[in-house]
């Protein structure tokens, strides 16, 4: 059995210092899980371990979920068969990972995640599946396995170390995860320090877990989080990204932006966007990044489609603004040359930090780009501004810039009555187009299609020809 016997006194956990090492077991009868809650490929998966003679656990957030009530996004499972004896049993199977082997059964799009019991990184191994650990801490290799008690204490936080049988239906907490749920807390297992050092990327998920589940991250939890912020910058920059996926495309992403800034991450994912940031927060720029993540977030919950490019436009263009009125200024370069480098600069400097697909910077070049030509209501602009695969992106972001920008309020209003006209009216739209230039540009001026500066306010004096001499 895995629990203790009667009388034996729960002993301090030397990695958990602050949680009694007492494992409790909940009957049926004593928790709300149910099997009609859990993924049919799951229960697939863990009965097949268990007929294969193998200890097999639904684990993690799946059960944290359930209990809370929420509906869970995917359902993990923990198991004392090795990688290579999941594989034997599946032939749906594809071994994943170099940091710790992991097991993807996949079922057409649904995939179930499969991992070994992980034992002490730090314990003497003699086996081939040895851990490695950077000179900060970090864990660079993990293959190290272990018991369920050992698998607990290497869990994250004591709310996703529960652990679920379908053989029995028992219910298994090992570091004190229900009383931490009852409470709304967030504690992480083990000292804190050790613990971020280890992976960084706990310090996010630490954030991203309290803002999706409203709960507090306990003041022992949160106290190296702004020390240690730095070491994110050890992390792999793709790795980043899909984080920040995560962090703030899952429906919570302004609740997390807001605990990302208030503990110093924010500004390590992100340090061009940090430099414009003001003491309260109210700046135009800050506001216009508050109005998209509520944005993204009432999309999720409306279960409609979010794009990660219009998440990096929205968190970007302060910096690009910003960036090319810089250059406008000290070289002389016309609006159009300086913004359209800017772009570049701001893009080639976040993509070192958090390596963002091409496809979505591309993405995000043309909805910035087009910010520009929209100002061009003439003639056939519109109409080609409207063909452009980006067009419908570009005028979302328009719509939001309004909102918190001076100065943009006729040209907003004027493609909001172009873009819902019947195609027979919109040739009238363009005749009443004032041809005053839009905020975007510079007083005085306008621009052609390829960017050149030209005097809206005169016209250029007609060129005389020479005179030939008699």
């Amino acid at each position: 059995m895995l629990g203790k016997e009667d009388g034996e006194q729960p002993v301090e956990s030397p990695n958990h210092p602050h949680v009694a090492e007492s494992h409790r077991t909940l009957s049926r009868d004593q928790h709300a899980i149910s099997r009609k809650e859990i993924s049919e490929n799951a229960l697939k998966v863990l009965y097949r371990l268990n007929k294969g003679g193998y200890d097999a656990y639904l684990v993690g957030g799946g059960v944290r979920d359930l209990l809370l009530g929420r509906r869970p996004k995917d359902f993990d499972i923990a198991t004392n068969a090795t990688p290579e004896q999941i594989k034997a049993l599946f032939s749906n199977c594809r071994l994943i990972g170099r940091r710790f082997r992991l097991a993807h059964i996949v079922f057409g799009r649904d995939v179930i995640e499969v991992a070994t019991f992980r034992g002490h990184h730090h314990q003497v191994n003699t086996s081939k599946h040895v851990s490695a650990q950077s000179d900060e801490g970090m864990l660079l290799r993990d293959n190290v396995y272990g018991t369920i008690e050992e698998d607990a204490e290497r869990r994250d936080f004591t709310v996703n170390a529960l652990y679920y049988s379908v053989k029995d239906f028992t219910l298994h907490d090992f570091e004190g995860g229900l009383d931490d749920l009852a409470e709304r807390k967030l504690e992480l297992i083990g000292d804190p320090e050790t613990r971020y050092r280890e992976d960084p990327v706990r310090m996010l998920r630490a954030v991203r877990f309290a803002a999706k589940l409203e709960m507090t991250i306990s003041p022992r939890t949160a106290a190296p989080i702004s020390l240690l912020a730095p070491l994110l910058q050890d992390i792999p920059p793709a790795r980043l990204f899909e984080e920040t996926l995560k962090l703030f495309l899952a429906g919570d992403g302004l609740a997390t932006y807001t605990l990302l800034r208030e503990y110093g991450l924010f500004q390590q994912l992100f340090p061009q966007v940090a430099a414009h940031f003001t003491p309260h927060g109210s700046s135009p720029y800050e506001q216009f990044i508050e109005q998209a993540l509520i944005d993204t977030d009432r999309r999720v919950f409306e279960e409609k489609r979010v794009n990660p490019a219009f998440l990096y436009a929205t968190l970007l263009w302060g910096c690009v603004e910003a960036r090319g009125r810089e250059l406008e200024n000290e070289s002389g370069l016309p609006w159009y040359d300086a913004f359209m480098l800017a772009i570049n600069e701001v893009l080639d400097s976040q993509v070192r930090i958090i390596a963002v697909p091409r496809r979505f910077t591309t993405d995000v070049r043309d909805i910035w780009a087009l910010q520009q030509r929209l100002t061009r209501r003439q003639g056939r602009h519109p109409e080609r501004a409207m063909e452009h695969p980006k067009f419908r992106a570009a005028y979302d972001f328009l719509l939001l810039r309004n909102r918190v920008e001076r100065g943009l309020g006729e040209l907003a209003s004027w493609w909001e009555r172009y873009v819902t006209s019947h195609p027979e009216v919109r040739p009238q739209l363009q005749r009443e187009a004032t041809r005053r230039p839009a905020s975007s540009e510079r007083p005085g001026e306008a621009r052609s299609n390829d960017g050149e500066k030209r005097s809206s306010n005169r016209r250029r004096p007609r060129r005389r020809k020479p005179k030939v001499a008699e």
